[in-house]
């Protein structure tokens, strides 16, 4: 005030921004103090947790994650100006992107959160959600998302800095339209990194990015000039202020805590393109058919769909939940009771865990799929097990006739093959109660 430092310190990041700071105030030198970045030394710490990050996200093998992010400023992707491309490019990207090979997550700063409602911000997002997107917790969830990301479509946020320093590939959707000092490390980032064309194709640009691995881990020299050591030198300014002799014990941050699993959710229909030679089957899935796709196509939509009318032309409807759930009379009584509802139906399908399902086809033939975890873990199967559901149907379409001991399918999708048992379960006998 009146031309005098109001704070007792000033943290900044990086001497870069000690300089400009002289410049442009240099009576606020005085008070500043270069302690690095907590936030990034967090994320630097729990790199190594980058699979569980993943698994927790429901990443399976072979699968990309691609994490949209906005800032909150109205030229951020969600603001877009007067262009509103978040809300139209979610959905599009679920649609685009087949289902099996990439996970989709968005995470929106916390002022989006407040300033508009979760109940908003959840309607207009709610076809991509439907379609498998994960709006990720912005206070609590949003650094594990970027360290298990394979590619960030975002903005001239922090967000995106953070993602390219830890050379995860970004693809620029807002630029902020010269919102951005152009002298900061931030406004160099955004000016080099590829663009986006939210009117184009979208898959093509995502393959594109994730091929041409465009990462910027130099830009972590612009995030801080002393990675690792923000704790330690915070905790010695804010002694000092005090006056207070500092602990000897090191100063040491929270770590990354690991988030809930919360695998993606797909309740809109699904069209499934698959090809069938022996018991090599390829499949792909996902909301739209693709334009001339190869091979036979089926509908699988999941009970829960918004569309009722949908499930009177699925070809598989498809659950999730635990085997012996009483609501539902356990999973045998589901699915009879599917087969009765919708008589067009040539599969129910009841998802029983990460691995496994249980089937039954319309001439009641009654069937357990269980993925090949038993070999390694980089090569064993790794798909949603309604899609190993999808490859048994196309498989019996084709006319191929079920062993007594079953038949051991190989799914081809995600980049790899994943080895599926599928084994007859023989119908329960009737008590004797029942025969009367």
């Amino acid at each position: 005030m009146d031309g005098k430092p109001f704070v007792d310190g000033l943290v900044l990041s990086h001497p870069e921004q000690m300089a400009r700071l002289r410049r442009v105030c240099p009576e606020a030198v005085g008070a500043a103090l270069v302690a690095g970045d907590p936030c990034f030394d967090r994320m630097l710490a729990a790199r190594t947790h980058r699979d569980r990050f993943r698994r927790a996200l429901g990443v399976r093998r072979g699968q990309r994650l691609v994490v949209l992010n906005s800032t909150w400023n109205p030229e951020g992707l969600f603001g877009s100006g007067d262009l509103d491309i978040l809300p139209g490019l979610l959905p599009r990207l679920a649609a685009e992107l087949p289902a099996d090979e990439y996970r989709l997550a968005a995470v929106l700063h916390p002022n989006i959160w407040y300033g508009h409602g979760p109940g908003q911000v959840r309607a207009w997002l709610d076809e991509a959600c439907r379609a498998g997107l994960t709006l990720i917790d912005p206070v609590r969830g949003w650094r594990q998302a970027v360290l298990a990301a394979d590619a960030v479509v975002g903005d001239f946020g922090a967000v995106s800095y953070y993602a390219a320093a830890l050379d995860v590939p970004v693809l620029m959707a807002a630029d902020g339209r010269g919102r951005l000092d152009p002298e900061t490390p931030l406004a160099s980032f955004v000016r080099q990194a590829p663009r986006l064309d939210p009117y184009g194709p979208l898959r093509g640009q995502v393959e594109r990015l994730l091929a041409a691995g465009y990462g910027r881990a130099d830009a972590a020299d612009g995030v801080t000039s002393v990675p690792g050591a923000s704790a330690n030198l915070l905790r010695r300014h804010f002694y000092r202020l005090m006056n207070l002799p500092e602990p000897v014990a090191p100063a040491l941050l929270e770590p990354l805590p690991l988030p809930v699993y919360e695998p993606p959710r797909r309740t809109a229909p699904l069209r499934v393109h698959t090809r069938v030679d022996g018991v090599d089957v390829w499949i792909e899935r996902s909301p739209v058919s693709p334009y001339g796709a190869p091979g036979d196509t089926h509908v699988a939509v999941h009970e829960d769909t918004r569309d009722a009318a949908a499930l009177e032309v699925a070809d598989l409807i498809t659950r999730d939940g635990a085997p012996d759930d009483p609501r539902l009379g356990g999973w045998r009584h589901w699915v009879a009771d599917v087969m009765r509802c919708y008589p067009q139906c040539g599969m129910a399908v009841f998802v029983t865990g990460p691995h496994l399902c249980a089937v039954r086809t319309r001439e009641g033939a009654l069937f357990c799929l269980s993925a090949d975890t038993d070999t390694d873990p980089d090569t064993g199967a790794d798909l949603d097990p309604a899609a190993y559901a999808s490859s048994l149907y196309a498989w019996l379409s084709s006319g191929a006739q079920m062993p007594s001991a079953g038949v051991r399918l190989r799914v081809h999708a995600a980049g790899g093959v994943h080895p599926v048992w599928v084994e007859p379960v023989r119908p329960r006998p009737r008590s004797a109660t029942e025969a009367r």
